[in-house]
């Protein structure tokens, strides 16, 4: 059965990695890119974790109480027994968990992913091949650029006038796709005379 592959907002929500190490480490990162209020809990919590900005170690045994109010849950810890516990816990509280190695134990997963900006694309094999997941991300590395992101919040913030002037889902469409070819093809910015001679004049859409 494959993972649907569903976007969540982690900025400033509650994420717990139980575990020190290497792999814990990794998974730290990732929520940290993407906003994440991160804690650690771990015996004993490996220096390049602990000196990580906005995030929070406890080097103890995980308790029942630490699983209040988390997003989600990572266990990354070198106990497979011990990860398996954890997210039969969470799985009762029904608390998405990811169970490093332990397909499953997971409710969610890891995707690879490439992020510019907002712009995120992600890979899975459901677990079933890293490999491939790698060869789909490094295959579309060139297409997901910081160009790509600063074009989608260009492309984002002119949401609300467009919708004020342009009166037609059709219509807009047009012009987003518009201003999408301009971007990608002066390989800048739309410039301010470009915007308002589309929102004023919109591509009639494509029968």
């Amino acid at each position: 059965m494959s993972y649907f592959p569903m976007f969540i907002e982690l900025k400033d929500q509650c994420c717990l990695v139980v575990g020190g190490g290497m792999v814990a480490f990794r998974k730290v990162k990732v929520l940290k890119e993407f906003g994440a209020k991160v804690l650690v809990i771990a015996p004993e919590i490996m220096p390049e974790i602990q000196v990580q900005t906005e995030i929070i170690c406890k080097e103890r045994e995980m308790e029942l109480s630490d699983l209040n109010g988390q997003k989600l849950v990572v266990a990354a810890t070198n106990n497979k027994s011990l990860n398996h516990e954890i997210a039969k816990i969470c799985r009762a509280k029904n608390i998405p968990v990811n169970a490093v190695d332990q397909i499953e134990d997971c409710s969610f997963i890891f995707p690879a992913y490439l992020k510019q900006g907002e712009v995120v694309a992600a890979f899975s094999s459901g677990g079933n091949s890293p490999v491939i997941t790698q060869y789909l991300k490094e295959e579309t590395r060139s297409l997901v650029t910081r160009q790509l992101g600063d074009l989608a919040d260009c492309l984002g913030g002119l949401r609300e006038e467009v919708k004020r002037c342009i009166p037609t889902e059709a219509e807009r469409k047009q012009v987003y796709l518009k201003l999408l070819e301009i971007g990608l093809t002066q390989k800048e910015l739309p410039s301010k005379e470009q915007i308002q001679q589309l929102i004023a004049n919109p591509p009639l859409p494509k029968r």
